[in-house]
């Protein structure tokens, strides 16, 4: 937590206009994140609670969301931790079977 703090600290957020298409990634991401996520929960009929832990799962982590879930009712922080733990695991595993399709792609085309 410590790292996280130091790295915020001494931010110079004077210098985000340096680092503009990097900041238009991530917001275009986040746009992505946010369309697939709305898209997810009308085709399933989720109710909000999942879409708004279950985001945060995916952007905070498992730090921040138990504090959403308890936000609707304190006795659904649990469901939040679990969500992030199968973000972690599912994140883990399709992130190892996008490397290896990404590495079949590039001895293909001869990278």
């Amino acid at each position: 937590m410590g790292e996280v703090a130091t790295i915020g600290a001494s931010a110079q957020f004077s210098h985000v206009a340096d680092n503009l298409p990097l900041l238009a990634v991530g917001a275009l991401w986040m746009v992505f994140h946010a369309v697939a996520m709305i898209g997810v929960r009308r085709v399933l009929g989720a109710p909000v609670f999942f879409l708004a832990v279950g985001s945060q799962a995916n952007v905070g982590g498992a730090a921040s969301a138990p504090v959403v879930a308890a936000a609707f009712h304190p006795a659904l922080a649990t469901v939040g931790v679990l969500l992030a733990v199968l973000g972690y695991v599912l994140g883990t595993y399709v992130g190892i079977i996008d490397a290896f399709v990404l590495q079949q792609i590039a001895r293909w085309y001869g990278g």
